[in-house]
């Protein structure tokens, strides 16, 4: 075992018995190197990582190669997910000097942490125009051990670089209408009515930030092509094989692997992706009562508390996307693909025979070696729902016994904070009071463990031990984000106050001059350059994460240093939205908000009672809602805003000024549906 066995990392466990001598990223392994004077490999990854698997067995379980890197470097495993401000500052250098990036990232740097070649997945043997892992490893040593005064030039440029860049942050005013229509215009642009995906290519990723701005920019202004282009993608979405049309839950993304092929996925799950979909899919059954988006988001609801829910009451991670099959070969998707003669040993021959037509099973297959993915096939359409329920439920059981996927059960606090606002919206909309029980046993976790004693939150935890990793700013984002969310559902305002903790720390740490954000706080470890990244991912950017939740802290409460610190981080998306809108969603749905009001709703009556779940189901942007009978005692908003003849009141105000109140549900609903 190496030195990466002590490690919480599920990714990190996974390495700890190569035989590449590894070190965890930290200030040790770059003294090895100094005094070694050799340079420093380093390797960023995750646990569901399928190339990451890949080069794992094809290179650092080869026992000579392990020995030539042992020999000539000090190497360096990290979990990006445990560590994404190493991996993001180190995947903007690779991607400035080779156009492109991705995992394994695999990075040679000086012992001070100065990069000077880059790359990501290289195959043990030269191919496809890329050099072997050898020939790079022995390339690298060569200049290091040769032509050292060149490699330090180079590494004391790319380093100077990347310090140098400046951020693009326009002229500091806010998005107004001009901005949010040309980036709906951009998402039109991209959009292809015909198949209900963006883009052309062949690889698809599931766009939910860009459609919750789709939802909110149609309940703002009515626009009949933003909910057209939402309804168009989650439909999309639900027929295809990227939905598991058994267990529920979204895999990762969908690719085209031949022409006119059928789209396949790339198998794992993300608690990120399941969490996101799911409150998106609430949200349209919202706006549209549509039965299609009530399934899938209590499908991938019940999924994520069924399949990732931990024992300490979070949430894991992923899901992989490999598992073995049933000759004992570790191989992605062979948990979920399906043959006509697995249908017929789950189904017999008549139900066999319903089942392949509507789900796309064909004799030749549509993934690999004959198996084909489950979607939604046109054949299908119209089939009887009982018996597509029965047919569901017979599959489902026969997949059961099949050997799982593996799960990286390490709970990362800002996924955990989508998934509490999923979970606790959901529940709320759906009468799952079981789903909200889950969420706020999620929220209880995150305080415990990853806030515990430190006033500070911790990144990740496994089994309920926190990780000792430094919250960055997204998960000071997404966790007061699930916070508020959570307070708005359960009318305790427990939740809005540990809420205003969190958003505390990022003005206190996380903000610098002009309302700039950083992804790390002032005090965090230093790094060659401190990340800022306003743009979305597979997650909504950091920046804008936390710029939605301290907006709806301040509509909750009334402070103005929140409003402001949330006007000053928007700025970005009136440079960057209108031509990057697909990577700026989060940020355009929160710019929404702010043009709304957002409106602040006040219900002094029962929690659970027919005015808050009015008010909880209203559509207008980023609306913030405060239940309870206690007079404002836990709510600002509910402060002096009584209730009417004894009968449950709302308030639905802007900037703490409100309108008439009423006590008829009618007339809130009226209220709060946008326009």
């Amino acid at each position: 075992m190496n030195r990466l066995a002590d490690s919480q990392s599920p990714y990190l466990l996974q390495h700890a018995s190569n035989p590449v001598a590894w070190w965890p990223w930290g200030e040790a392994a770059m003294t090895e190197a100094e005094r070694r004077d050799v340079p420093v490999f380093l390797s960023v990854g995750y646990s569901s990582c399928h190339w990451c698997h890949v080069m794992a067995h094809e290179s650092f379980e080869d026992e000579a190669v392990a020995a030539y890197m042992n020999e000539h470097f000090v190497n360096v495993k990290v979990d990006r997910e445990e560590r994404p401000d190493v991996d993001a500052v180190y995947m903007e250098a690779v991607q400035a000097a080779t156009g492109q990036g991705g995992w394994p990232m695999s990075v040679f740097m000086t012992p001070a942490g100065e990069p000077f070649y880059f790359g990501t997945y290289f195959p043990p043997e030269p191919r496809h125009g890329m050099p072997s892992f050898r020939q790079v490893l022995e390339g690298v040593h060569s200049a290091w051990t040769d032509r050292r005064a060149e490699v330090g030039e180079v590494a004391g440029k790319i380093t100077r670089d990347l310090a140098e860049r400046q951020l693009e942050h326009g002229d500091g005013g806010l998005p107004g209408e001009a901005e949010l229509a040309r980036a709906l215009l951009g998402i039109s642009r991209e959009y292809d009515p015909e198949s209900g995906w963006l883009g052309s290519g062949d690889t698809r990723f599931p766009p939910g930030m860009t459609i919750e701005f789709l939802l909110r920019h149609h309940a703002r202004t009515e626009s009949a092509g933003a909910l057209e282009m939402a309804e168009g993608l989650c439909g999309a979405m639900a027929r295809s094989s990227l939905f598991d049309q058994l267990g529920g839950g979204f895999h990762r993304y969908v690719l085209r692997q031949r022409p006119g092929g059928t789209l396949v996925p790339h198998f794992e799950k993300m608690l990120y992706d399941n969490a996101l979909l799911c409150r998106v899919y609430a949200h349209l059954w919202r706006t549209t009562g549509s039965e299609q988006a009530r399934r899938v988001a209590l499908e991938t609801a019940d999924f994520m508390v069924r399949e990732l829910r931990t024992a300490e009451g979070g949430f894991a991670s992923a899901l992989d996307a490999d598992s073995e099959d049933g000759d004992g070969r570790h191989v992605e998707g062979a948990y979920y693909v399906w043959t006509p003669a697995q249908l017929r040993e789950a189904l017999g021959d008549r139900d066999a025979a319903f089942a392949a037509e509507y789900f796309g099973v064909t004799e030749e297959g549509t993934f690999e070696e004959g198996s084909s993915v489950l979607r939604l096939a046109p054949e299908g359409a119209g089939a009887d729902p009982d018996r597509v329920a029965r047919v569901r439920a017979a599959l489902l059981a026969a997949r059961g016994p099949r050997p799982h996927p593996g799960r990286d059960d390490k709970v990362v606090a800002a996924w955990n904070g989508l998934a509490i606002a999923a979970l606790a919206e959901t529940g709320a909309y759906f009468d799952r009071p079981d789903l909200v029980e889950r969420a706020t046993e999620a929220a209880d976790l995150l305080v415990r463990v990853h806030m515990g004693a430190v006033a500070r939150l911790d990144r990740t935890s496994k089994d309920g031990r926190p990780g000792g990793h430094a919250g960055v700013l997204e998960d000071y984002g997404d966790v007061a984000e699930g916070f508020l969310a959570l307070a708005a559902v359960t009318g305790e305002g427990v939740w809005l106050e540990f809420a205003g903790f969190l958003l505390d720390i990022v003005l206190q740490h996380f903000t610098g001059e002009g309302g700039l954000l950083y992804d790390t706080a002032d005090d965090a470890e230093q790094l060659i350059r401190r990340p800022q990244d306003p743009t979305d991912n597979a997650t909504p950017a950091g920046w804008t994460a936390a710029a939605g939740a301290l907006l709806s802290y301040a509509a909750h409460t009334g402070s103005e240093a929140h409003r402001t610190a949330a006007e000053s981080a928007l700025g970005v998306i009136k440079a960057l939205g209108p031509r990057a809108p697909r990577f700026t969603s989060w940020g355009l749905a929160v710019a929404e908000a702010l043009l709304d009001g957002p409106r602040e709703v006040a219900v002094a009556g029962p929690v659970g009672g027919e005015l808050h779940r009015t008010a909880l189901l209203g559509t207008a942007p980023g609306a913030v809602v405060a239940a309870g009978e206690t007079g404002g005692a836990e709510f600002p908003l509910l402060a002096d805003r009584p209730m009417v003849g004894d009968a449950p009141t709302a308030y639905v105000c802007r900037h703490f000024v409100c309108d008439a109140p009423t006590t008829d549900a009618q007339e809130l609903a009226r209220s709060l549906g946008g326009g």
